[in-house]
């Protein structure tokens, strides 16, 4: 891949994006980026588990709607919406759905492994 080509479009309409799954019970939208930043809406259905996994990128959260039991490191704590976090790089976490919810994750820099995801389906 490019660098100089990996971006966006400037404009993101939902319902011109489409979800692709990520797991069981988990879907996720692409929304911006670039080779910096990058952030993903992921939509969870009651139950559906993120399993713990860590990664070199620092990611931050929102808690769109839902509610959700998320642990980072040692620490776990039940988050609802219009809560977030915080995930400095290599540190494990995960999250288990206890309403069906959408969180918004924001990642630093891009996920590139979700680009290959979603071009491998076209």
């Amino acid at each position: 891949m490019s660098y100089s080509k990996i971006k966006s479009d400037v404009f993101f309409v939902t319902k011109d994006k489409p979800w692709e799954q990520a797991a069981e019970g988990i879907t996720r939208q692409m929304i911006g980026y670039d080779v910096n930043i990058m952030m993903v809406k992921v939509n969870f259905e009651k139950g559906a588990i993120g399993y713990i996994h860590d990664h070199f990128h620092s990611q931050t959260t929102y808690v769109e709607s839902g509610s959700f039991e998320v642990t980072i490191g040692d620490d776990k704590k039940v988050l609802n919406a219009g809560d977030g976090f915080f995930i400095p790089p290599n540190v494990p976490h995960g999250a288990v759905c206890l309403e069906a919810g959408v969180l918004i994750d924001v990642f630093s820099p891009i996920r590139e492994d979700f680009l290959e995801i979603s071009h491998e389906k076209k």
